[in-house]
């Protein structure tokens, strides 16, 4: 492995023309304090542990100083928020710093999020309380253990001062890691402008870093869609099988790197129904469980509308090739859905009639209200009847009556399936988490740091997600679903 250093930038976004973006410094706080590095992920970027123990992280992660070889901007985008159209949003409480060159040259955004105002913050503080900042660290992180594209914690730091919101908040600020922080809302910002010259840049900048297949086909930008199409399919089928609730779908939360982002009012379904919401401010369900495919498909009839011009010079011709793009996506979607399905069944392949075995299971998930992350891993138990697990959850949750016929015809399946029984459990228990950031577990967490500074629980929630597919009996609260006073029903943006 090369030797690690500091932290090696190479910004290719702010060699872009000026009007991508705005120069913006972060805004200076008063006595930061570190609430957690991620050590692993700082490794994987090739970032000097050494470095990372000193004052001088400390102040970089605030955003007291600024790195050598860092160029701070923040991003101009557009987007559709909740279906109504914003012409101009922008990063309205973060700061890019820069990109990393990790050692294996993958190129990483560093962005400080809730870093202080920007040009794009209309009238806000540009800050963020510490709830929303340990809620991302703990579920993008715990996302990806689990194996879902996303945008990564590199540290959480308080800031030593208050933030307003519905009262005074402990302020602090996160440090984002992604592949990229390119929206379909950045095309939007200059599809809405007419601004053919600074889509083109775009479509090159995105193809180079995330598609560079895509330069060698006929049509590189239709290559792009193509692509990016097809990236969204898989990630919204992840989200689907493990019960996530992304809840803020807007265009300019959707990357073109196929990373999830945002994780305000996320949330996992504890007992299932497919139309469940969380999110405040989702008054009408819009991004519901249920919905979130359908609107991934609209969110992506968006972007090939915006590349329209970049398509083909003749209209017709351009329509037509987005139209072929975008309709292939519920075809996509449900191919990665069976994927995962398969896998959290335990089978070796997915046969005509399965689908009626997926959907029959859902409906009984549904009418029974079963917990939908125990309910898959209890069938990981089941997989192999030979077995005695030591990490079986059945004292956590049984199956009632109602699933009797259904698990007579899955045993049936899973017995003609070419895979062993051994075998069988083994994949399950890998597909089917038994930890994941429960709601209610989020919120314990945040309430002890707001209310009493205590960030124990923080770091001990993180600890047992980073091995979210191996029970611990001792463990058993973090498995549990909430107890009625605990269930956790709406979620917040918050920053």
């Amino acid at each position: 492995m090369p030797e690690q250093t500091e932290l090696v930038f190479d910004n290719s976004y702010s060699r872009l023309p000026e009007r991508f973006f705005a120069r913006q410094a972060p805004t200076p706080v008063s006595t930061p304090g570190v609430v957690k590095i991620n050590q692993k992920l700082a490794n994987e970027l090739g970032v000097d542990k050494q470095w990372l123990e000193s004052k001088e992280s400390l102040e970089v992660f605030a955003g007291n100083k600024i790195p050598d070889g860092a160029d701070p901007i923040a991003t101009a985008y557009a987007g559709h928020q909740f279906g109504g159209w914003n012409p101009q949003l922008g990063d309205g409480r973060a700061v890019l710093l820069g990109e990393l060159i990790a050692p294996s040259g993958q190129r990483f955004d560093m962005q400080l999020k809730g870093s202080g105002p920007t040009p794009w913050s209309r009238g806000g503080d540009g800050r963020a309380p510490i709830g929303p900042v340990l809620r991302e660290y703990i579920v993008s992180e715990a996302m990806a253990v689990l194996g879902v594209p996303t945008t990564r914690a590199l540290a959480a730091v308080t800031t030593g001062e208050q933030v307003m919101r519905e009262g005074p908040q402990p302020g602090a600020v996160l440090t984002r890691v992604a592949k990229s922080h390119i929206r379909i809302g950045t095309f939007q910002f200059f599809a809405a402008r007419k601004d053919e010259e600074a889509l083109q840049l775009l479509v090159d900048h995105v193809i180079a870093r995330h598609y560079p297949d895509a330069a060698k086909m006929p049509n590189p930008t239709h290559a792009l869609l193509d692509a990016a199409i097809s990236a969204q399919g898989k990630l919204v089928a992840h989200w689907q099988s493990l019960g996530f609730i992304h809840g803020v779908m807007n265009t300019d939360n959707i990357l073109l790197s196929g990373e999830t982002v945002d994780y305000g009012p996320c949330a996992y379904i504890d007992d299932f129904h497919p139309d469940t919401v969380f999110s405040s401010i989702d008054h009408n369900g819009r991004y519901s469980y249920r919905n979130q495919p359908a609107i991934a498909h609209w969110n992506l009839s968006n972007l090939a509308q915006c590349l329209l011009p970049l398509l083909d010079p003749d209209e017709e011709q351009a329509i037509a090739l987005a139209q072929k793009s975008v309709d292939a996506f519920p075809a996509l979607f449900e191919q990665a859905n069976q994927d995962q399905m398969t896998k959290k069944l335990g089978l070796s392949e997915y046969r005509a009639g399965d689908d009626s075995l997926v959907q029959d299971l859902l409906e009984l998930m549904e009418q029974d209200r079963a917990d939908f992350t125990l309910t898959f891993r209890r069938l990981s138990d089941l997989a192999d009847a030979s077995s005695d697990p030591v990490s079986s959850v059945a004292e956590l949750y049984e199956f009632s009556e109602n699933f009797a016929p259904w698990l007579e015809r899955w045993i049936e399946r899973i017995e003609s399936d070419a895979m062993n029984a051994q075998q069988r459990q083994s994949s399950m228990y890998l597909a089917n988490p038994v930890f994941i950031a429960r709601n209610h577990l989020v919120e314990e967490i945040i309430q002890a740091a707001v209310s009493s500074d205590n960030f124990e629980p923080f770091h001990q929630l993180n600890t047992v997600l980073e091995q979210p597919f191996v029970y611990r009996p001792e463990l058993a609260r973090y498995a549990t679903p909430p107890e009625p006073s605990e269930v956790v029903k709406q979620t917040f943006c918050g920053t």
